[in-house]
C-alpha cells in the first residue's frame, strides 16, 4: 500500500521558500549547481572572493526570485573573512540559511615534484574552510531549531588516484595535494554526517569527475576521453540534478554519503 500522505516527486524536489548559501557560485561548476538551485525554488546566496563578481553571478540566477537572488564575499582560506561573509549572509536573508554548497575552492599548479611544503599545507587550508563554514551554517540552524543540507565538494581523485600518462607532457600531474584534500573532504563529510545527524542537519559529498572547462589543453581533454567509459567529458549542467537532490527533501534519508557523478571512471 502506497504511503498515506506521503510527499509527490514534485514536492520532494521542491525548494520553494529555502535559502542557499553557494560558494564559489560564478565558477564553472558552481554556476551551474546556483542555477539549479534557483531554478527549483531557492533564493540563492552567492558567495565569490570579490562582492562585484557574487552581485553579477546573483543577477544573472533566474527561478521563480529572479532578481532577488542575494551576494557575500569572503575568501574561504581566511577564517575572519569567513566569519565576516557568513554574518552578512544571515543579515541579507534574515537569519535563515537551510542550505550549504561548499563549492569555492583555491587551486595549486604545483605537482609532486614541486610543490613545497607550504603550498602543500596551504592547499589543505580548503577543507579546514569547508569545515569551518559548515559548522557556522549548522550552528545557525540549531539555534533556530531547524533542519539544514550541508553539501561539500569532493571529486573522483579524493577516491582514485590519476593517470600519469594523462597530463605527462602537457602540464603538472594531477596535484598530490589536490589528491589529499578531496580524499579529505570526503572523510570530514562522513565525520559531520554522524556528529550532526541527531541536530536535523544532514551532510553529504558530491564529487564530479572530469568536468573541464574551455580553457583546458585540449590534448589532455583528449587522453581524458580515452580513460572514460563514455567516452566524453561531463557537462556543468549535468550536475544540475544531483545538487538538487541532494539539497532537497528527495535526499531526507541521506546524510554522510558521497555521491559521484564520473561517467563512471571509478567504475573500472
Amino acid at each position: 500500500m502506497p504511503e498515506a500522505h506521503a510527499p509527490t516527486v514534485q514536492q520532494l524536489f521542491d525548494l520553494s521558500g529555502r535559502t542557499a548559501l553557494v560558494t564559489g557560485a560564478s565558477g564553472h561548476l558552481g554556476s551551474a549547481m546556483a542555477a539549479a538551485l534557483a531554478e527549483a525554488g531557492c533564493r540563492v546566496i552567492v558567495a565569490s572572493r570579490k562582492i562585484e563578481t557574487a552581485h553579477v553571478a546573483a543577477e544573472a540566477l533566474g527561478g521563480t526570485l529572479h532578481g532577488k537572488h542575494l551576494a557575500v564575499a569572503f575568501d574561504q582560506m581566511d577564517e575572519t573573512s569567513i566569519g565576516r561573509g557568513f554574518a552578512d549572509a544571515m543579515e541579507q536573508s534574515g537569519g535563515g540559511i537551510d542550505i550549504l554548497v561548499n563549492n569555492a575552492h583555491e587551486p595549486l599548479a604545483a605537482d609532486w615534484r614541486t610543490v613545497t611544503g607550504d603550498q602543500f599545507t596551504r592547499h589543505l587550508a580548503n577543507a579546514t574552510g569547508y569545515f569551518l563554514l559548515a559548522r557556522l551554517v549548522r550552528d545557525a540552524a540549531v539555534a533556530r531549531h531547524a533542519p539544514a543540507s550541508i553539501i561539500l565538494l569532493g571529486s573522483m581523485y579524493g577516491e582514485v588516484g590519476s593517470y600519469p600518462d594523462t597530463y605527462e607532457g602537457i602540464c603538472s600531474a594531477s596535484p598530490a595535494a589536490y589528491q589529499a584534500l578531496k580524499g579529505s573532504i570526503i572523510q570530514l563529510t562522513r565525520h559531520l554526517a554522524v556528529y550532526w545527524a541527531g541536530d536535523r542537519v544532514r551532510v553529504n559529498c558530491l564529487s564530479p569527475g572530469p568536468f573541464p572547462s574551455a580553457r583546458a589543453n585540449p590534448e589532455m581533454v583528449t587522453r581524458l576521453k580515452s580513460k572514460s567509459p563514455m567516452g566524453r567529458m561531463g557537462e556543468p549542467h549535468e550536475l544540475k540534478g544531483a545538487i538538487v537532490f541532494l539539497a532537497s527533501d528527495a535526499s531526507s534519508y541521506m546524510t554522510g554519503q558521497n555521491l559521484v557523478i564520473d561517467g563512471g571512471w571509478t567504475a573500472w
